[in-house]
């Protein structure tokens, strides 16, 4: 769903509004291969970001804990949402019954050699990957991409030629950030996949998306000014 829901806003509201980051920016043309990604945290950040899914603004989630950082940009596909098909195909692959989608944007990792110094950012990325997370038996994938002509990681083409280093500091960050006692943790990440299947999450996350706010777009496309 690209600029038939941003042109309409963009000729009522002019230039006088920021656009939300989750129904108002654009994939791109070219989605899934390359992403306009929106970026809520970067590996600096002492508190965890989120985006205020009413507002569009970004707020504070929570402090962090420990030392532990994200080694990465972190953020969000646009104009995604992990529900049935993305849970679906959760479900495939781990031959488990009940999962269902986390009912948000999909999320997304992008590395760069790069000191982003904040988030509140679009970015071009590629992706090359993901983890395959349950959170309490909700679908909750993680996107790993590149960030397109990066120096160091903008050749990649898929997860398999990342540094193993690199894949493991993910994984224990998205282990361990909720700081929830181990008797009530209950994240997992079954599958580490590569950037053929990253691509099918994506295309699914894009089409759950597309079915939930299919109104939404209509109601805009239909806006007269």
């Amino acid at each position: 769903m690209a600029n038939r829901i941003t042109d309409p806003i963009g000729r009522l509201m002019g230039l006088r509004y920021k656009s939300h980051p989750w129904h108002g920016v654009d994939v791109g043309k070219n989605a899934p291969d390359f992403l306009t990604c929106f970026i809520e945290m970067v590996a600096t950040d002492t508190v965890k970001y989120e985006v205020d899914k009413s507002s569009g603004y970004l707020k504070i989630d929570r402090p962090q804990k420990y030392s532990n950082v994200l080694p990465a940009m972190y953020g969000f596909i646009p104009q995604t949402l992990c529900h049935k098909k993305v849970a679906d195909l959760a479900m495939e692959k781990t031959g488990r019954s009940g999962i269902v989608g986390d009912y948000d944007p999909l999320d997304i990792c992008v590395l760069t050699e790069k000191s982003i110094s904040h988030g509140n950012i679009l970015v071009d990325a590629i992706p090359i990957g993901g983890f395959r997370l349950i959170d309490q038996n909700q679908a909750d994938d993680k996107i790993i991409a590149v960030l397109k002509d990066d120096a160091l990681y903008g050749a990649l083409t898929d997860i398999a030629e990342c540094p193993a280093p690199v894949i493991l500091r993910l994984k224990h960050y998205f282990l361990t950030y909720k700081d929830l006692p181990k008797t009530q943790l209950e994240v997992e990440i079954t599958h580490t996949y590569n950037a053929t299947e990253a691509k099918e999450v994506i295309r699914r996350a894009m089409d759950d998306y597309r079915i939930k706010f299919e109104d939404l777009d209509t109601l805009l496309t239909d806006v007269e000014v």
